[in-house]
């Protein structure tokens, strides 16, 4: 099947040439592993899975009223990021909106850091598919070129099909791999990046309308039966 960009034909001489082959297959398995990863990559960076903003309502609404415990509770019960951070930031509510904020702030940066590790072979494949089709690419030249030898330069275009082929077809899907594959990528992680900021922003808001209770020291009370 002589110019097909699926099943790579046979030579001049009805022989397969079989690394051409195998290397179309590759980007054919490759291929489908990208459609995989983008799906993947956009639906678990999603809104709701950061920052649901009917979550972060409800835990500014706890909070402002001072139930903390509940808040907690709330929290422990959800699995976005931002119950994850905001739990973790209420834990150390006894030690002051200082240590909230600074435990907020380090558990946003593990959960950004474990997301864009997960898109990152997304970027990996962006990057390595077009080396692949460049290797097919260089060895169907090399495939031409010996043919022609082979003949003295008188080879009949027929012969020169199989060589030529594995060439075009390999850069081919190097490219219909990689060019989606590293624009998801760079969406997908840009947008992740961004929406964890104003998640980190929302969660300092929330923290900061946390008021601990004033404890009464010894001096105090001293100072106050005086």
């Amino acid at each position: 099947m002589h110019g097909s960009i699926f099943f790579y034909s046979v030579s001049g001489d009805g022989h397969i040439e079989w690394v051409g082959s195998a290397m179309i297959w590759l980007q054919l398995f490759l291929s489908v592993a990208n459609i995989v990863m983008i799906v993947l990559a956009f639906t678990s960076n999603t809104r709701r899975a950061l920052l649901p903003l009917r979550e972060a309502a409800e835990f500014r609404t706890l909070i402002a009223a001072g139930r903390i415990k509940d808040a907690s509770t709330r929290a422990a019960q959800s699995d976005s990021d931002l119950a994850i951070v905001l739990g973790r930031a209420l834990e150390k509510a006894p030690l002051g909106v200082g240590s909230m904020t600074q435990a907020a702030e380090q558990s946003a940066d593990e959960l950004l850091s474990a997301r864009l590790r997960t898109l990152e072979p997304l970027n990996i494949l962006g990057q390595v598919a077009p080396m692949i089709g460049l290797f097919g690419t260089v060895y169907g030249m090399i495939v031409s070129f010996q043919v022609i030898a082979a003949t003295g330069g008188a080879a009949d275009p027929a012969q020169l099909a199989g060589g030529i082929g594995s060439a075009l077809v390999c850069t081919f899907w190097g490219l219909f791999i990689a060019v989606p594959a590293t624009s998801v990528y760079a969406s997908v992680r840009n947008r992740t990046i961004a929406m964890s900021e104003e998640m980190t922003t929302v969660v300092d808001e929330m923290v900061s309308l946390h008021r601990p209770k004033a404890q009464t020291t010894p001096a105090t009370a001293t100072a106050t039966a005086v």
